[in-house]
């Protein structure tokens, strides 16, 4: 059986829950059976201290541990939210309405062509507040979940830096 390491294909079922202001833990996403997290371990973009915490595990083992938001997404950056100006969301000539709504996700591309998702804060008369921190930052996180399966990932899924079939990517 093949415990978690480099390059396995990991199946993983959770719940993350976070600490609010009040230091009450809130439940903010579960990964369950019919639709798990699955991953390549490496390679996952994920935080390196998540897969640490998971490194050796084998098939049906559980976990319980916490990241804090330096070994995660980092401290909540004021500096990450900014304002733009309102003719950038113009789409042949028209706002959308719809999408632009305070609490969206929408996706951004910096001046480099980097892809990201800004939350939309507020809509004021000429500009739009984005947040480009990560949903997340600021946030101590706490898994608690169980390793469903694990397998080692194909050449192709190497290749291609991402798990193929059954909870992964169909080409």
């Amino acid at each position: 059986m093949a415990a978690i390491s480099e390059n396995t294909v990991v199946t993983i079922t959770y719940d993350l829950s976070v600490t609010d202001e009040n230091q009450q833990k809130v439940l903010v996403e579960s990964a369950e059976a019919d639709a798990p997290m699955v991953f390549i371990f490496g390679l996952s973009g994920l935080p390196e201290e998540f897969e640490r915490q998971l490194d050796g595990k084998n098939a049906g083992d559980s976990f319980s541990f916490s990241l804090t938001p330096e070994q995660a997404y980092g401290e909540y950056d004021q500096q990450a939210v900014v304002e733009i100006p309102k003719e950038v969301f113009l789409i042949d000539g028209k706002l959308d309405e719809e999408m632009l709504q305070p609490g969206n996700f929408l996706p951004m591309a910096d001046n480099e062509g980097n892809h990201m998702q800004a939350k939309v804060v507020s809509i004021g008369d000429t500009n739009v507040q984005m947040d480009f921190n990560h949903p997340l930052a600021g946030m101590v996180m706490h898994f608690d979940g169980k390793v469903e399966s694990v397998r080692p990932a194909t050449a192709e899924e190497l290749d291609h830096g991402h798990v193929h079939g059954e909870g992964g990517h169909h080409h």
